[in-house]
């Protein structure tokens, strides 16, 4: 207490001047239209400004939960697609014009549910994501795994609530895909150099192809559905002494911040799966 005196009788004159400048100003702006009017906007301008900035702060801090939200409503959306229902060709055409609900799982092929990356690596030769999803939540190995923006990879791994995700960004990694314009097939891989780039092969030279063109999943693959989005060819590699191109693709993933992705689950996979072993035993 005697600091707080000693303090105001040191600088008891300075204090009493903004006193006075105080009382002034306010008298100023109170009854003078001009000032008024001019202290209320600069006034205004300040408080839009730092309400600007509070409200940013606090969008950031809830930006996990927007995300979760977000993730929820995209796992929800794409379980709705029509694409999802995949139902034996039949000499008998159904028309409808409303999304299927499958209720006995009799035509359903797809069912999708997201999942919380946990862990994830970008700089090595063999890269993998872990998700915060695992058997007890129905995920299982060879299982596709995709973002928002498009492809992410493969389950290789489980635990009852984790599992570890191939991605596109390994050498092991092998995943079938087309040309969305012309249709033709080939393979995605990756060389282990610059996880911007992935590489396809397997393109004929006759294929009409132009950079920018998108690449998708072929629907060969018993992990991916059919049109996932894989990426855009950056670079057409012509090697004269082949008759294949080979194309560099930019992901269109960015595997640098990938938070949420999504599990492909494909309900007929065992069923295509024994159907062509069988096949394969006969021949």
């Amino acid at each position: 207490m005697r600091n707080i005196f000693l303090f105001i009788r040191r600088y008891f004159n300075f204090l009493f001047f903004l006193v006075l400048q105080i009382v002034a100003l306010s008298f100023l702006f109170r009854y003078n239209k001009f000032h008024e009017a001019a202290f209320m906007g600069v006034a205004n301008e300040l408080t839009g400004r730092v309400s600007s900035k509070y409200s940013n702060v606090e969008y950031y801090f809830h930006l996990k939960k927007t995300n979760e939200a977000l993730a929820t409503q995209n796992e929800q959306l794409l379980n709705g697609l029509p694409s999802n229902y995949q139902p034996p060709d039949s000499s008998r055409i159904i028309f409808t014009d409303t999304t299927k609900y499958d209720t006995l799982g009799i035509i359903r092929r797809y069912v999708w549910r997201g999942a919380r990356v946990v862990n994830n690596s970008v700089s090595m030769q063999n890269n993998y994501i872990t998700v915060h999803r695992g058997e007890k939540q129905g995920v299982q190995k060879e299982m596709g795994v995709v973002s928002p923006t498009g492809l992410v990879g493969m389950v290789v791994n489980t635990s009852e609530n984790f599992a570890v995700v191939m991605t596109m960004l390994n050498r092991q990694s092998s995943v079938s895909a087309k040309l969305r314009k012309s249709g033709e097939i080939g393979k995605i891989q990756w060389d282990g150099r610059s996880p911007d780039l992935v590489t396809m092969i397997n393109i004929p030279k006759s294929a009409p192809i132009n950079k920018g063109d998108s690449v998708v999943t072929s629907g060969y693959s018993l992990s991916f559905p059919p049109g996932i989005m894989i990426g855009t060819v950056a670079e057409i590699l012509d090697d004269k002494s082949s008759n294949f191109y080979t194309l560099k693709v930019k992901p269109s993933t960015n595997f640098y911040n990938v938070e949420y992705v999504t599990v492909v689950d494909n309900l007929q996979k065992e069923e295509q799966k024994k159907v062509e072993e069988a096949a394969k035993k006969n021949q």
